[in-house]
Formats: structure tokens, sequence, C-alpha cells
């Protein structure tokens, strides 16, 4: 049958009812009984509604720009205190609602029976044609992955807390020995593939034991990851190599988050000179709009760029060889993020980005690979290691 159109409510609470997030929410702590605990409560409002007679409805916070926000104190990209109410009575809503609940379910059976499910398996264990109709519950793929993502939001949980994970990507070598899923893990002793990043590394999951490195250095790409693998890099100067495949996954960003605050190790990000590279630092930095619920489990304020600057073109004596022309969107996107509050009046960062524009080019990392395999790896990052005044914050 003929896929309907949703429509989705909007409202901006009066000041005769308290904004359930005016104010940042108070953190839960983490761990499986309080998911389980969120979706109980969530469950429990539904059923005393309708008891009442009244509509059962959930208030969820919208994951939109309009309702985002950057904390100038914390430096963190947060959500607002607008909602969209969700009902069962209203017939735009109705199948989001439902389609919520369910979900809400699968993912509560999987916490009380101690498993976990991928986003795609959740989508096959939600999926039914419901009795008496021709109606599914799902489509595709497509409905359910935002119903899981407000539900998040809804129950104050991550998704991994509420045991659905997603792909692995990502990898991490050094110094570190922690405990996974009961098994004890040394990140030394790999070989040259390291550590494959879960999607979920929950405390609960993944527990540090011993860490003699002295900082993390998460590069942008694998490839640039096995360079220095392959120099050993990680064992000169005793850090913890990650990357997170281009745009790292939430499973990175939450191990880089617990490394950082958990064992105090700095982090330190090398990304290609390009508007994507930019991006990627304020994603690790500041946190997304997409997951401005989170930003506080998973951004990183004190995170520091130390390269690929528009600058080191000049810095490093490089050929017009490795130069790759900026296009319109690349200058639109560079234009975008340098008017970012997070950007906008940090005069070293205005000066970067103004500066790849007027380049009228921007740079892989491998750029520093043509004057010599191991320059990156040997000369480069060593040099910007102590060049502290190179970097940008």
């Amino acid at each position: 049958m003929a896929k309907k159109k949703v429509k989705t409510t909007t409202t901006t609470r009066k000041a005769t009812r308290p904004a359930r997030q005016a104010a940042p929410r108070k953190r839960r702590k983490s761990g499986n009984g309080d998911a389980g605990a969120s979706l109980e409560q969530l469950a429990d409002q539904i059923v005393a509604q309708a008891a009442k007679g009244t509509d059962p409805a959930l208030e969820i916070p919208i994951r939109s720009l309009s309702n985002v926000k950057f904390n100038v104190k914390s430096r963190l990209i947060e959500m607002g205190s607008n909602t969209q109410q969700r009902s069962l009575f209203n017939y735009g809503q109705a199948k989001r609602f439902m389609q919520t609940m369910l979900v809400a379910s699968k993912c509560k059976e999987l916490i009380d029976a101690g498993k976990s499910a991928s986003i795609r398996q959740i989508y096959y264990m939600s999926k039914h044609t419901i009795k008496g109709t021709t109606e599914k519950t799902f489509d595709d793929q497509a409905e359910s992955d935002p119903v899981l993502e407000d539900l998040e939001v809804a129950a104050d949980a991550l998704r991994e807390e509420l045991h659905v994970f997603a792909d692995s990507k990502g990898a991490l070598i050094g110094d570190l020995q922690f405990v996974d899923s009961g098994d004890l893990i040394d990140a030394s002793r790999l070989g040259s593939g390291g550590y494959a990043i879960p999607s979920i590394v929950e405390p609960e999951v993944i527990k540090f034991k011993k860490c003699k490195a002295k900082f993390v250095l998460h590069v942008e790409k694998g490839t640039i990851w096995r360079r220095f693998v392959e120099d050993k890099f990680w064992q000169t100067h005793n850090c913890l190599l990650m990357h997170g495949g281009g745009q790292p996954p939430r499973g990175v960003r939450r191990l880089l988050f617990r490394l950082h605050h958990e064992l105090r190790l700095p982090i330190y990000v090398l990304l290609d000179n390009d508007p994507w590279g930019y991006y990627i630092y304020s994603v690790i930095k500041q946190g997304s709009i997409n997951l401005a619920f989170e930003s506080r489990r998973m951004a990183i304020p004190d995170a520091k760029f130390i390269g690929v600057s528009s600058f080191d073109y000049e810095r490093c004596g490089l050929t017009d060889d490795v130069k790759i022309e900026l296009d319109k969107n690349d200058i639109k996107r560079a234009k975008q993020i340098l008017a970012y509050p997070w950007f906008k009046g940090k005069k070293p960062w205005e000066k970067e980005i103004k500066k790849m524009i007027r380049n009228g080019f921007k740079m892989e990392v491998e750029a520093m690979i043509s004057k010599s395999l191991s320059y990156l790896t040997e000369e480069y990052l060593p040099r910007k290691l102590k060049k502290k005044s190179e970097w940008l914050d």
C-alpha cells in the first residue's frame, strides 16, 4: 500500500508548563539497569495516561539545527528545550507513536536478556504485518533508524546502552591493557591490524586496566594509521594510535572520550587540510548537531588539531603535485564552518580557513609522503608535537 506521509507537530512549551529541557538535563549514571529503568518509566507514563482516559503521548526533544545551541562555558553543542509531541490518537502521529513504543519494547527485551543487536537487526525484529490488516510496522530501515534516535533522547540513553550496535569501524594500537567482555586485551600485542574498535565501548563492556601511553593520536584514515603502525610511531612516541575510517563513528568518539576523561590522556588529531577535516575535528571537539543530546558524553573540548595546516605547504616545502583544487562546494563549506559559533571569533582558525581559501587548494595527510615515505612519521609529526605554537584549538 502507498506510504502515508506522517506529519509531526512541533511545539515550544509555554511558561505555564515547565520546559523539560530548559536547562541541561541531569545525566543518569551509565549502566544497563538505568537504561532499562528509563524505558520502563516511558511505558509507565503511557499506561498512566491511558488509565486516566487521556491521549497517550510522548514528548521528544527536537533533533535539528533549530533546536541546537553552542554553550560557550562548557564549549559543547547542546540541545535546546523545544519538543515534539507524538500521540496515539493523532492520525498523523499514531504510526510513529506505535513505532516508537515497538522499538522501545525490543530494546527492553535485549536489555533483559543481556544480549545486543545491530541497527539492522532491530529493524527486522520490529518489522511485521499488523494482525488483521495489510499495514506493516516498518516499510524499510529508513523508518526505523530515526525512531531509534528519537528513543535515545526520549529515554535519555545512548543507543549502546539500549544494547543496539552499529558496524565496527576504526582501530587502536598502543600500550593499553583492558578487559573486553571478560577477555584481557593487550593493545600492544595485536599485530599490524591492532584492536578493532567495537560500536559498544561502555564501561560494562570495556574496562581499562593499565595504560603507559602519554597521549592519543587520532588520524583520519586507516591507510595513514597503517603508515604510523608500520613505522612504529606509537612505540617511539609512547602514544595510543587510533583512526575512525574518516568521520569517526560513535564507538570511536565514545572511546576517545573515555580515554581522555578516565585516563587523563590528551587527544591530538591529524586530519586532511580540507573542509571535511575541519568538520571532523569540530565533531570530535564540540559534538555534532545530530547528536547534540549526547555531546557531554562524546565531545572533547580540549582536543587539539595538530595538522594538516594550510600553512604547511610553505613550512614543509611541498610541491604543486600535492595540491587538490578547491571547488565551489569546498569554498561554500569552508565559509559555513568559519561561521560556526565555535569557530567564529577564533583568530587562529580564521587565519587557517581563510589561508586555505586564498591558496585555492586543499591537501590530504598523504601530501607529506610526497617528500619521502616516512617523512610524515619521522619528521613532520615529531616536529608538530614539539612546536605547539602551530596547533589549533
